[in-house]
Order: structure tokens, then C-alpha cells, then sequence
């Protein structure tokens, strides 16, 4: 369902919440937040409804793995901060810092189901159709999120993440990563994860159920 909101209703996520030490948890407890921007002052925000883990010791799908470059220096600070970098030289990708400094764990965000500044995602996205942001790609274009905010810190009110009291239950599916065929057997990692039945998920995925989320 596609309605306007107060962003301020949206209580940004603690430092906490990203500090933790398993990005797999993260990955899942981020799906049902809401992705918000506040770009030259248009607000946009969004439901995470597909998200993907990656971390940054011994997983060769991770950008961070065995190499600390210019790039991926972010990547190595303290969760909770943004890592955008550039896909093909076209796409924005944001992914979410987590964990402690040093560790270099992150996860993209991979899909979201607009919610509010439908408008100005429309505009951005010259696009009209309601799968605005159904893609890692599309999704940036639609908040206005581009490489220049990378290292935005997500307790910032230029990007942040949200929650609030009336978050529903849902399921969650997992399945393999998209695009990191290169990782040998890392590719098979069951680290994507969706809202099961959301048609805003980039693709439909089929594997593993899991625990639906307590959102006490």
C-alpha cells in the first residue's frame, strides 16, 4: 500500500542496532524498517523489503574481502554509516555499515516499497509505474542516494533508518545472492532475504523459510 506519512513517526534506528556482530541478523532485522532521505530538503522514504548480508572476513562476495581499498575504507568503520559505491560505472548501491570498527561487515539494500515523497521518486526515477524502487540501482535513483554519500552517518538527518510501533509480522525467505557468481562456493551463501509475498522484491525468490520477526 502506497500513502503519505510524517517521517517523524519514524524513530531512527540506535547505533546499537547496527553495531552487532552478526550481519546475517541485521540483513533480516532490517527488512520492515523504512529507508528515509532528506535530499535539498524533499523527503523520501521507503520499505526495506529485500536486503542482502555481507561480511567482510572471509566471504569473497564482500568487497572488503582480503583487500582494504580507498573504496571500501568506509567499510571498516563503525557501523551504522552508509557505503554507496558505483555498479557498472551507472548504478548507486547503498549498503548499511555494521558491526564494529574494523570488521568491514555491510548489507545492501536491495529493494524497497515506496511510502512516502512518492512524487519525487516518480521524477527522479522518470518513471511512473509503482515498482519505483525494486532494484538495488532504482532504488538509490528513486531517494536521490548517490556515491558522494557514501560515509553518511545513517543517524544523520540527510539518511536514515526507521522504525515504529506498528511494524506488522510477515515471513521471510532466504536465498542466494544475486550477482557474485565469482565467489565460488560464497555464492551459494543463503544471505538474501525478502518479505515473502512482497511484489515490490526485485525477484521472486524460492528457498529457505524462516522465523518471522519479533517486533516487541
Amino acid at each position: 500500500m502506497v500513502f503519505e506519512i510524517n517521517t517523524s513517526v519514524y524513530e531512527k534506528l540506535p547505533r546499537s542496532f547496527y553495531l552487532r556482530e552478526d550481519v546475517v541478523e541485521v540483513a533480516k532485522d532490517l527488512l520492515g524498517k523504512v529507508l528515509i532521505t532528506n535530499v535539498s530538503g524533499i523527503i523520501t522514504a521507503g520499505k526495506i523489503v529485500e536486503t542482502e548480508a555481507y561480511c567482510g572476513r572471509g566471504d569473497k562476495a564482500c568487497h572488503a574481502n582480503g583487500k582494504r581499498t580507498p573504496r571500501t575504507e568506509v567499510m571498516y568503520g563503525q557501523g551504522g554509516h552508509a557505503y554507496v559505491y558505483l555498479c557498472y560505472g551507472i548504478h548507486h548501491l547503498v549498503n548499511v555499515v555494521t558491526n564494529k570498527e574494523g570488521r568491514a561487515d555491510a548489507v545492501l539494500i536491495r529493494a524497497l516499497e515506496p511510502v512516502y515523497g512518492i512524487d519525487a521518486m516518480k521524477e527522479r526515477r522518470k518513471h511512473t509505474k509503482a515498482k519505483l524502487a525494486f532494484g538495488p540501482g532504482t532504488l538509490s535513483q528513486a531517494m536521490g542516494i548517490n556515491v558522494k554519500m557514501t560515509g553518511t552517518d545513517l543517524l544523520s538527518d540527510q539518511i536514515w533508518i526507521g522504525s515504529d510501533d506498528k511494524e506488522e509480522n510477515f515471513e521471510i525467505l532466504a536465498g542466494t545472492r544475486i550477482g557474485v557468481e565469482y565467489a565460488d562456493e560464497d555464492a551459494l551463501k543463503p544471505w538474501r532475504f525478502v518479505i515473502a509475498g512482497n511484489k515490490f522484491v526485485s525477484k521472486d525468490i524460492k528457498k529457505a523459510r524462516l522465523t518471522t520477526p519479533d517486533f516487541k
